[in-house]
């Protein structure tokens, strides 16, 4: 047996052992982590009377201009219903376009307008803010281990709905 990065290695195979008390403070980690990155667009959101539902439904729209509701769906796993109440309220504000579909009428496809990605922009450049720093700080070696673990704590379709946005059309 030798050691690899401080793991076990048995017959070329490298074991990690974590204890339920090493889990559970990673488990406390993310949740701070988390409520770190929500609390500059949480401090935004809530000048205008948005919350996180808002921000997701424009990150997306953004990151896939003229994707669909049922794609919008299908990449928060929200319900029609709070989905309509989001985007009827961004409607309303002048942030998101609806447009009809040209193939399929039924089919509604969703823009930014030029508020919507000036908001979008002033929410991801905070987050993209903590991120570059946390990246910095943390170097190369841990960024790409942090991002295999994320990546393996998603479900499978939702590591095949992230790397398809991530990669983009093939």
């Amino acid at each position: 047996m030798t050691e690899a990065r401080g793991a076990p290695v048995y017959g070329g195979e490298t074991l990690l052992y974590l204890t339920d008390e090493q889990l559970r403070q990673g488990i406390e980690a993310m949740f701070f982590a988390y409520r770190g990155f929500t609390a500059d667009p949480d401090r935004i959101l809530a000048e205008l009377a948005y919350g996180r539902a808002h921000h997701r439904a424009v990150h997306f729209i953004n990151r896939a201009p003229g994707t669909t509701v049922n794609n919008l769906l299908a990449i928060l796993g929200v319900t029609k219903q709070s989905l309509n109440r989001v985007l009827r309220t961004l409607i309303a504000d002048g942030l998101v376009e609806s447009r009809v579909g040209n193939i399929d009428k039924r089919e509604r496809h969703l823009y930014l307008t030029d508020a919507g990605a000036a908001l979008e922009a002033q929410l991801s450049d905070a987050q993209r803010a903590r991120m570059r720093a946390a990246y910095r700080a943390a170097g190369p070696e841990a960024v790409a281990g942090f991002r295999r673990v994320l990546e393996a704590m998603m479900d499978p379709d939702m590591r095949r709905a992230y790397r398809k946005l991530r990669d983009g059309p093939a």
